[in-house]
């Protein structure tokens, strides 16, 4: 009961913290732009197309439902036949205390936390979150290496921190891929890390009764290995997943495209804008900030500055794309995740409930 106490207040903290951070990012990108004023803004929005506006808002929506559709899928080869709502609710957590935490920290046990209690076994959601997890990164990895060879020069127009949070970002990406990548397919490494940390934990007094644990890892690990040996056998399946990642990681790039095209943008450079806020994804990764506010910010207001758009256009482009985006898909997340939280689950899922 404490323990719960604590998480609740907990997450309240972190909530109250992104909001603040929200807030002062917000003001500090409108009062540091002398061209920036509320009444351009509104003009702004009021010129806006909205077929346009409507896209950018379906995109949100995307960003949300393809990866509950690849969780569904990642479930479906251990016989836990997720409803799309479920999924649904599975993402919006995930994206919901991945925003508010430092470095997406709190994402995947709330999702896990929702997993678990409709039915679905630990060892299974470990498994099922990994792989969503990799996919996740090779996702990101695939659009910007493709992004960075079609426009090759575009990155060194940035300044000189956003092409150092760009390249760090680069590597970051890269050797988190290679290391989820290892722990799904080399079992000893996984075993030494997790004994590893056991035995540092319980010899500087964190956890106590240290054989016991461990003969209750190596249980959980004879689990882990067999739910990891279905993953390697569906391939498929891990394509499946790729490639709602794909589709969920181009669904938020495409905000800021459509927002584009509804301030009239011309549609040719709508490929580039597609490179610029992939760039400033990759940069923002690196960061531990919660929903890497400030970051992604100012790594797009240089983006607009190196296209060439005027300082006016910029922050108002930036607070609408940023406001979807972010702010909007992070309030709907909430709001669903709340509605999860405190309607009791009707059923549960067994294995074999296809």
């Amino acid at each position: 009961m404490a323990e719960a106490t604590k998480n609740k207040h907990s997450k309240l903290i972190w909530t109250i913290l992104f909001i603040l951070v929200a807030a002062a990012t917000v003001w500090t990108v409108t009062t540091q732009n002398q061209s920036f004023s509320l009444q351009s803004f509104l003009i702004f929005l009021q010129n806006a197309k909205v077929g346009w506006l409507v896209a950018a808002v379906l995109a949100v929506f995307g960003f949300i439902v393809f990866e509950g559709l690849a969780l569904k899928t990642a479930c479906k080869p251990f016989g836990y036949g997720v409803t799309v709502w479920d999924s649904i609710i599975y993402s919006s957590a995930d994206i919901y205390f991945s925003a508010i935490t430092p470095s997406a920290t709190g994402g995947q046990p709330v999702c896990g936390f929702f997993m678990a209690r409709d039915g679905i076994a630990g060892i299974t959601t470990t498994a099922v979150l990994l792989a969503n997890l990799v996919m996740y990164t090779l996702s990101i990895i695939t659009i910007g290496v493709v992004m960075f060879f079609v426009f090759p020069g575009f990155i060194f127009r940035f300044d000189t921190l956003s092409k150092f949070l760009i390249l760090i970002g680069y590597i970051a990406q890269i050797g988190l891929a290679a290391f989820f990548l290892t722990l799904i397919f080399s079992k000893k490494l996984l075993k030494k890390i997790c004994f590893f940390t056991i035995r540092l934990l319980c010899k500087i007094k964190i956890l106590r009764h240290k054989e016991k644990r461990l003969q209750k890892l190596e249980k959980q690990m004879a689990e882990y290995e067999q739910c990891v040996e279905i993953l390697r056998r569906q391939r498929r399946m891990l394509f499946r997943v790729f490639v709602f990642n794909f589709l969920q990681r181009s669904s938020t790039i495409l905000v800021t495209v459509f927002v584009y095209l509804a301030a009239g943008g011309n549609p040719a450079n709508a490929l580039q804008l597609f490179a610029l806020q992939t760039f400033v994804i990759i940069g923002s990764n690196c960061v531990p900030i919660p929903g890497a506010m400030g970051v992604s910010d100012y790594l797009l207001l240089q983006g607009f500055s190196a296209m060439g758009m005027p300082a006016a256009q910029a922050v108002n482009m930036e607070l609408l794309s940023r406001s979807l985006s972010c702010y909007f898909c992070v309030i709907l997340c909430g709001v669903l995740v709340m509605m999860k939280y405190f309607i009791p689950a009707r059923r549960k899922y067994h294995v074999g409930n296809m």
